[in-house]
């Protein structure tokens, strides 16, 4: 069974940091670009960053360039998320998301629609 499993989220004051982790196990994804999305309440879950199978090519949300980075471990099939500088509007569930139907792709897409395999999330709360 393919799954995806988040971990790292909780609470932090604003300007904090804290790193989210997002393990595969069922299937190798070092073929397939990986992302993060994030949904707060009452909100659309949408677009944080995005890295491509070989970790060379990164897209990142406007709103969180500079502060987040997004990274990926083939080796231990887990992509990374670190979150610096921590805002309370980062309050969120965050999501990891693989791409498992394109090898090989060289720009990881930033579409929800784009990506087929979902972990449960992690709650990121950042107090002000």
């Amino acid at each position: 069974q393919v799954q995806l499993v988040e971990s790292g989220g909780g609470w932090v004051q604003a300007g904090g940091s804290l790193r989210l982790s997002c393990a595969a196990s069922g299937r190798t994804f070092s073929s397939y670009a990986m992302g993060w999305f994030r949904q707060a309440p009452g909100k659309e879950r949408e677009f944080v960053a995005a890295i491509s199978w070989s970790g060379f090519r990164t897209r990142y949300a406007e709103s969180v360039k500079g502060r987040f980075t997004v990274s990926r471990d083939n080796a231990a099939n887990t992509m990374y998320l670190q979150m610096n500088s921590l805002k309370p509007e980062d309050t969120a569930v965050y999501y990891c998301a693989a791409d498992g139907v394109r090898v090989g792709v060289a720009e990881p897409p930033i579409q929800l629609a784009e990506y087929d395999l979902w972990g449960q999330g992690t709650q990121v709360t950042v107090s002000s």
